[in-house]
């Protein structure tokens, strides 16, 4: 057993995580990955998100009180099994039972992660975070993302820009307010707004302690992302011109994938010395560059992973969806499981292993 100490500890997970996910990958050709595989690996994560930062890995008690690896393996399989619920109301419902999955379907996933990044923690779980029972009150939070999410979805989704395309049903198209790859990419846009304020501590919120309680916390980190992503994809999307799914996978997925790597692989040891805002600077750049050069070895290795050319651009976007999956539907919720759930198993000593 080693015991790895950061950095050298999060960078050997991470390559560790990026091994097995591109394993996963080559399993798959280009079509199924993009279409089935990654649309279901996205049905675990709002659970896992819920399970790794609202119950902390803590419940439910018979998989927390296990040793690693069998720890682990408990809370995966919980995150499964409310995926698996989860995603099976949403494929009935917005998918309309159709396989391989439509797009409304996939980009109603999608969205239901970032809305549960919002609520676990930006909201900080509120108001179920005030019910003492632990198990209960995530199960009700997970419950309420999907029904948050499927509102709004139906209410800002619309996918006329498909019509007449083998890939439209007009009985799954929400008719919202706008087109799906635009909403698409700004919800994603916003997650990663909130990850700039992680990367500054709450810097400088934390100094006035009236915002650090909910929900007012979350109403003014809610406000500040969406003013934030607003600017961001107004620049990207209208100012530079891209079209909203490679600015997606240019800008907002590499930048997240990075802070993944930076703050939960590497767990923040590349500025622990550093003070706010210098901190933030630092960590928000090194997230940046980190994610730009792994999402371009990604994109590097994606014929070869994928056995054929993968076309990037308009109309159908297959690179930018194979790089987004492949980055944030695989490799971002292994990186989580193997970080969090299994404690680096293996190459970080274990509470319970004997000196």
């Amino acid at each position: 057993m080693l015991d790895l100490k950061q950095p050298l500890l999060g960078v050997v997970a991470t390559l560790i995580g990026i091994v097995i996910s591109l394993s996963f990958i080559a399993l798959f050709d280009l079509a199924s990955f993009t279409g089935t595989a990654a649309t279901i690996t996205m049905c675990v994560i709002p659970a896992e998100i819920m399970v790794g930062v609202f119950w902390q890995c803590q419940y439910p008690k018979f998989a927390a009180n296990a040793g690693q690896p069998l720890r682990g393996l408990l809370l995966v399989l919980v995150t499964v099994v409310l995926g698996a619920l989860t995603g099976a109301a949403y494929f009935y419902t917005v998918g309309g039972g159709i396989m391989p999955p439509m797009p409304m379907l996939t980009q109603c996933l999608i969205v239901a992660v970032v809305v549960t990044f919002f609520m676990s923690i930006v909201w900080g779980g509120w108001p179920f975070s005030l019910i003492s029972n632990r198990v209960v009150a995530g199960v009700l939070l997970l419950i309420s993302v999907y029904v948050i999410n499927y509102l709004l979805f139906q209410s800002l989704f619309n996918y006329d820009f498909l019509r007449g395309a083998p890939i439209y049903d007009a009985a799954l198209d929400p008719g919202g307010r706008f087109d799906g790859w635009s909403a698409t990419v700004f919800y994603v846009t916003a997650v990663g707004m909130m990850f700039v304020v992680l990367h500054f501590d709450l810097w400088p919120l934390y100094k006035v302690p009236a915002l650090m309680k909910q929900p007012v916390l979350g109403i003014v980190w809610t406000a500040l992302c969406i003013a934030g992503a607003a600017v961001v994809f107004h620049i990207g999307t209208v100012t530079l011109g891209m079209d909203a799914p490679a600015f997606m996978v240019k800008v907002p997925v590499p930048f997240i994938f990075g802070t993944i790597v930076v703050l939960n692989m590497l767990q923040g040891s590349l500025t622990a010395k550093l003070q706010q805002p210098l901190k933030g600077i630092v960590s928000f750049l090194a997230a940046a560059l980190v994610g730009t050069v792994l999402a371009a070895v990604y994109g590097a290795l994606a014929p070869a992973i994928s056995g054929s050319e993968v076309p990037a651009g308009a109309p159908t976007y297959t690179f930018e969806i194979w790089l987004a999956s492949a980055l944030l539907a695989v490799t971002f919720p292994v990186l989580i499981y193997y970080a969090d759930f299994f404690g680096m198993w293996l190459i970080r000593k274990q509470p319970d292993d004997k000196a």
